[in-house]
């Protein structure tokens, strides 16, 4: 029965890990990993093309209502940050990617989405649940990982300290 038992504890536990709200402060800085695909729109996107940039990854879908409710504070971050060198790359992790061109006009979303679709996350990108948020440096770091909802004016003074760097 022990061993029944330590079988069943294992996947919590590694859950438990995986859904911590961001890295630790000791953590060493990591790299973020490539992004890129079809945007909303028409062309492709990538990670890349923002290079110099501080960006916010954020893995979001229509049906998720925290990330609706996060929809309209990354906008205005967008509008107010965009212009010192700060950029919204979201990722569109619906099943239905048609759901999606409708609920972005409605939303008034100013910035690139991509539309990745599907459960599986990215190659490379960690996304135990929606929303998640990477915080990336000028440099291509990761600077914060944010699994779950996210204070918007908490991000902002991330994105603000990030831009002064």
């Amino acid at each position: 029965m022990t061993t029944t038992w330590r079988r069943g504890l294992l996947p919590v536990l590694l859950l438990a890990w995986a859904c911590k709200p961001s890295a630790p402060p000791s953590a060493a800085p990591e790299p973020a990993a490539p992004l890129s695909g079809p945007v909303l729109g028409g062309g492709t996107a990538s990670l890349a093309e923002h290079k110099g940039k501080v960006v916010l990854v954020d893995f979001w879908a229509t049906w998720c209502d925290p990330c609706k409710e996060e929809i309209p504070g990354l906008v205005k971050l967008q509008e107010a940050l965009g212009p010192e060198g700060f950029v919204v790359l979201s990722v569109s992790m619906d099943d239905e990617l048609g759901d999606v061109p409708p609920f972005a006009k409605k939303m008034g979303i100013n910035y690139p989405v991509i539309l990745h679709g599907g459960e599986s996350p990215p190659k490379g990108w960690i996304v135990p649940g929606l929303p998640t948020a990477y915080l990336i440096g000028r440099d291509g770091m990761v600077l914060k990982r944010q699994f779950g909802s996210k204070s918007i004016s908490a991000l902002g003074a991330e994105v603000e300290a990030a831009l002064a760097k």
